[in-house]
């Protein structure tokens, strides 16, 4: 009887020991599933996650804006290419809203030019009118022209002498015109453009490099010196705008000023021009839907939507890493969307899952 009751007893062990291996490997299973679709390369159909959508894959840094500012340039100023671009003949077109001067030097020192731009604005300005500016760090004077306001005008430079500038690298830019407020009685805002300084090659037999405005840099009032450079835009040329004159830029403060400031966008027309309508949409280059409406630094590519950028790290057009942005255009036509899913709403069986798989993952020295 009691040899019985043993045998018994010891088949249910054996039988109740099956069942708690059974349950200890699909406890383990569970566990080792959730700790790989944890820590694993989430996969994505179609940009969206397909296994645990929210909480599972890490969220990369956010890529941050740039403070924007909107700044009005007064002036224009462009080169005309013909044939006979050179020392004896060089157009260039002009345009005011204001009453400005215009300076032309031939052969200017390049350190000493950036050395007196960083001046203070009323020292420039004063200089220009006075004649003494640069004082004798350039080979040649050109024209010095008082204009009152005027759309697009043509204006015809030559030099009859010729300019020592020796071979490349050269200390000397070969021509420099300067447009400037003077305007001196009236007030002017500290953040207000009043120069627009334009750099110019010509090609010659030395540097046969075609003629070209190497740089242009703005003054402003308080004294700030920025580098413009011009925005890439993905396709097309929706604004009707000139080649390589389209109306937005990046004014890059230069380095070496006594106050760094926040980098500006600018507008070189009086108008506020929409490139993007109804008729004519520029789309971001990776969805093809939304109208490309963020600017990317520092390759400076306007190509994509708000709502591709968040799934990017690199230029589309460039793959040049993305350090920052800033928006040319309001965002209103991003659908809004609403964050309601929470961890509470998978229920509680997920949670306590969830939980044991966080305790899991730091007991085995993973990070989450």
């Amino acid at each position: 009887m009691v040899t019985k009751t043993m045998t018994t007893l010891l088949v249910s062990a054996a039988e109740l020991s099956n069942i708690i291996s059974v349950l200890a490997v699909l406890l383990c299973f569970c566990a080792m599933f959730l700790f790989i679709t944890r820590n694993m390369m989430v996969l994505r159909v179609h940009g969206e996650d397909f296994v645990f959508p929210t909480p599972i894959h890490q969220v990369p840094p956010r890529i941050p804006q740039m403070n924007m500012m909107k700044v009005h340039i007064p002036f224009t100023f462009k080169l005309l290419e013909t044939s006979t671009s050179s020392y004896s003949e060089l157009q260039c077109c002009t345009s005011s809203q204001g009453k400005y001067g215009i300076r032309v030097y031939w052969g200017v020192n390049i350190r000493e030019l950036h050395i007196f731009l960083w001046r203070p604005w009323a020292d420039l300005r004063d200089a220009c009118l006075s004649g003494d500016f640069l004082n004798i760090y350039y080979q040649y004077k050109g024209p010095h022209i008082e204009k009152n306001p005027h759309s697009d005008e043509i204006m015809t430079l030559k030099l009859e002498e010729p300019l020592e500038l020796g071979s490349p690298p050269r200390l000397c830019y070969p021509l420099v015109v300067i447009l400037f407020r003077n305007d001196v009685n009236e007030n002017i805002l500290p953040d207000e453009t009043v120069a627009l300084i334009n750099v110019i090659h010509i090609k010659d037999s030395v540097c046969t490099l075609p003629t070209s405005i190497l740089a242009q840099y703005l003054k402003q009032a308080n004294g700030q010196l920025s580098c413009l450079k011009q925005l890439y835009l993905a396709t097309g040329n929706p604004g009707g705008y000139e080649e390589g004159q389209i109306p937005f830029a990046v004014a890059e403060p230069v380095e070496g000023g006594p106050d760094s400031m926040e980098q500006t966008l600018v507008c070189p027309t009086n108008e506020d021009p929409t490139l993007w309508n109804s008729t004519g949409e520029q789309l971001c280059v990776v969805c093809q839907y939304f109208p490309l409406s963020r600017a990317l630094l520092p390759c400076r590519h306007t190509c994509i939507c708000a709502s591709c950028f968040d799934k990017l790290d690199r230029c589309p057009m460039c793959r040049g890493p993305i350090k920052s942005y800033f928006c040319i255009r309001g965002e209103e036509y991003m659908p809004i969307t609403t964050n309601s899913k929470t961890q509470d709403s998978h229920g509680s069986l997920y949670n306590w899952l969830h939980h044991w798989d966080d305790r899991l993952t730091d007991f085995l020295g993973f990070q989450r």
